[in-house]
């Protein structure tokens, strides 16, 4: 569908008016300590402005990568990832939120999660209140005043989505409404869970990776020749003769592959071409330039195919349409290596790469060979990506030849938390991986690349923060954002320019921080069914889905569950079950993690219920780490210093433990409430009273930044409040 002039057409306008964005004469302190960097070289005159070619990789932690020293036994082959490595600076000290929503709005916020509300994945029960708030000032709207073109490609998880429209205010507008120029990419976190009907030829469950295998890796359900139908209505027969995998190589081309059968002059009703199939299909939001938003179904031929080929294709049409004459900011999101972890197309792997159609996409040890593949094909992609417009060119034997001198563009790869459980590498630990504040759950890598970069090759091992990239994207640009921001709004990003171009450059940051919380849901409404996830030893409450739960790795408990057809309420209900059993209980996730630390010790703040009492507690761990290869110290459980108490501890340790417990403190102290203040600027006044009133009426009264009592509307009570703490607060000046 297309909306031109339509009611969000206006409604986004109303939007716009509604809202109050300083952007220049404003001046925010920095919450983080560090140390004042050297100076910059003045930025080039904007006509002179670098592009920023931004690329995010899904659940890439420091684990997968030998450029790191790391990859396990058999590391993936990212030889490209590596080339441009080799070709900038690789920060080895590189801290990110736990989960994927935190981080991704650190790059574009520079303020921690308890700042922002975004504590932990935006699910669709998730109010308003978890998401990028439209009055925060982001990265495109700071780089939109340097002339920056700004575009979002893929994947970013910002937001609500269709699943919870009533959670998610602005739509498909959201990321227009937060500063991007042009979108064409996904609300939802990750693809849909695998479909195990292989788009309706089967009964659930049959097909564990989502297409038809050859009959002799499922005798039963297999099939070495069929009829491949597209989205257009064409058929194809395919078989053995001339695929490897006919019904693999249908999926790969967008299609549906009946087995055993012939082209029909009429496609068969059965089959389903709008339930998604994991990485080969997806919604796609289009917000264009002109102001049009387009959204596509997975029904529509244009959306279907490998999404990481998807992703890099509109990434390369939308660079090559540009004519030079302003800089630009392109934010690729890789959706890979998220779950569900499913073949990819043997076209985008090395020539020795393993055989995968027979791998069974439930099973852990062959996930681990499929997310390596994953990663490969990602690589692959970039390759492309780079070469395609022309940023680089390729040699005869494939490999990459890149000069970022010779361009004008910064490239800078990034994960956004550590790698999912199942997938997780040696020496690093499953149990405290992606969702941990632990080491194995928010240390990634950073890589950045450009004709700004000083003896290009070395490595960083100074600490940064996710947060950082907030102040290197308008560093790049020739902005200082603590200028950009209003007064009162507390700024955690800390310079990292002065990385790339002194090489002697020492620590800016004296700290490092991560945190997970639980995002807001409506008051009263129940938490979605437990899930235990075996590699992690860890029971969630997360997932609104039994697919999703189950795509994840997970053993879902809740309704219709492996527990019965009620299902069990809570985690703890869960450990009883299990106990009852004669099985060992597993852990529950925490329903607060934090982490500080300094260049050698590290302090984990955990709050989480306690099944006998009902009550929470505090627990806290303390760990002397650090980050070389290829055994690197890590906050596992036996390394706990306060596993014996204080008294077990050095004085060097006990000084260390008190000075980041203060430090904990006050950075969480730097954070005031104010009631009734929905557009963050620190204050309660006649603006947040119209806001309110825009609110209350649009997208049906549901949730909003207005909703302050939480209950998933904006409505008279919430009014109320503004009323009551009108004139309260008072933004720093």
């Amino acid at each position: 569908m297309t909306y031109r002039n339509s009611a969000a057409g206006r409604s986004h306008a109303l939007l716009a008016a509604c809202m109050l964005f300083f952007l220049a004469g404003c001046n925010s302190g920095s919450s983080s300590g560090g140390k004042t960097p050297d100076p910059a070289p003045e930025p080039p005159p904007s006509a002179e402005l670098p592009n920023i070619l931004f690329i995010v990789i899904d659940d890439l932690g420091v684990d997968q990568l030998s450029q790191y020293g790391f990859g396990g036994v058999t590391p993936p082959a990212t030889p490209n990832i590596d080339a441009i490595a080799e070709s900038g600076v690789r920060f080895r000290n590189a801290w990110s939120m736990p989960t994927c929503s935190p981080t991704r709005a650190t790059f574009f916020e520079g303020r921690y999660p308890f700042r922002t509300g975004v504590r932990n994945a935006v699910l669709s029960m998730d109010l308003a209140n978890s998401q990028v708030s439209p009055w925060e000032v982001t990265t495109p709207k700071i780089l939109k005043e340097q002339g920056y073109i700004n575009v979002l490609i893929g994947k970013m998880h910002l937001s609500g989505s269709d699943l919870g429209p009533e959670n998610n205010p602005l739509g498909h507008e959201v990321m227009r409404e937060l500063g991007w120029d042009y979108f064409e990419g996904y609300l939802d976190g990750a693809p849909y869970p695998i479909d195990t009907t292989a788009g309706g030829v089967a009964p659930a469950g049959t097909y564990a990776c989502g297409f038809v295998p050859n009959s002799s890796d499922d005798p039963v359900n297999g099939a070495d020749y069929g009829a491949c139908y597209l989205a257009t209505g064409s058929c194809t027969e395919m078989s053995v003769t001339d695929f490897e995998t006919p019904g693999r190589s249908c999926l790969e081309q967008g299609g549906i592959f009946v087995r055993e059968a012939a082209c029909e002059a009429t496609m068969p009703a059965h089959l389903d071409f709008e339930t998604q199939n994991g990485y080969y299909t997806g919604e796609w939001v289009i917000n264009r330039e002109n102001g049009e938003t387009e959204l596509i179904k997975p029904s529509d031929p244009s959306v279907r195919g490998y999404r990481t080929i998807l992703e890099t294709d509109r990434a390369i049409e939308w660079i090559k349409r540009q004519d030079g004459d302003a800089p630009w900011m392109l934010s690729l999101g890789y959706s890979g290596i998220h779950t569900p972890v499913q073949q990819v197309p043997a076209a985008l792997l090395p020539e020795d790469a393993e055989p995968s159609s027979g791998l069974d996409c439930k099973n852990v040890a062959d996930q681990r060979v499929l997310t390596n593949q994953m990663l490969e094909a990602i690589d692959h992609e970039i390759n492309r990506l780079l070469v395609e417009t022309g940023l680089a060119s390729r040699n005869e034997d494939g490999s990459l030849e890149y000069h970022p001198e010779e361009t004008n563009t910064v490239i800078i790869v990034v994960g956004d938390n550590g790698t999912y459980a199942p997938s997780v590498k040696a020496p690093f630990n499953p149990t405290r991986s992606k969702g941990s504040a632990y080491q194995t759950g928010v240390w990634v890598p950073l890589i950045v690349s450009g004709p700004i970069v000083a003896e290009p090759g070395r490595e960083v091992p100074h600490m940064v923060n996710t947060t950082d990239l907030f102040s290197l994207f308008g560093e790049i640009a020739g902005v200082d954002v603590r200028e950009s921001i209003p007064d009162g709004r507390e700024l955690d990003a800390q310079p990292m320019l002065a990385y790339l171009t002194e090489p002697t450059q020492e620590s800016i940051r004296d700290s490092n921080y991560t945190e997970m919380g639980m995002n807001v849901t409506a008051t009263g409404e129940a938490p979605p069914g437990p899930c235990v996830i075996p590699a992690a030893n860890v029971c969630v409450q997360i997932f609104p889905q039994q697919g999703v739960c189950e795509d994840q790795g997970g053993t879902w408990y809740g309704e219709g569950g492996v527990a019965g057809a009620e299902g069990l309420p809570t985690c703890c209900a869960v450990n009883e079950y299990l106990v009852d059993k004669g099985e060992d209980p597993v852990n529950i996730m925490p329903d607060t993690q934090r982490a500080i630390r300094n260049e050698q010790y590290k302090l984990v703040e955990i709050e989480r219920l306690n099944c006998d009492t009902g009550t929470m507690g505090v627990e806290e761990e303390f760990y002397e780490i650090d980050e070389k290869s290829p055994a690197p110290k890590l906050d596992n459980a036996p390394f706990n210093l306060l596993r014996d108490g204080h008294h077990a501890m050095n004085s060097e340790q006990q000084e260390n433990y008190e000075s980041l417990k203060l430090a904990l403190q006050q950075l969480l102290a730097t954070e005031a409430s104010c009631p009734g203040d929905g557009n963050a600027d620190g204050v309660v006044d006649d603006q947040d009273l119209t806001n309110w009133e825009y609110f209350s009426t649009h997208n049906g009264g549901n949730s909003s930044w207005y909703d302050f009592n939480h209950d998933g509307k904006t409505d008279e009570a919430d009014l109320a409040i503004i009323e009551a703490n009108l004139g309260q607060c008072t933004a720093a000046t």
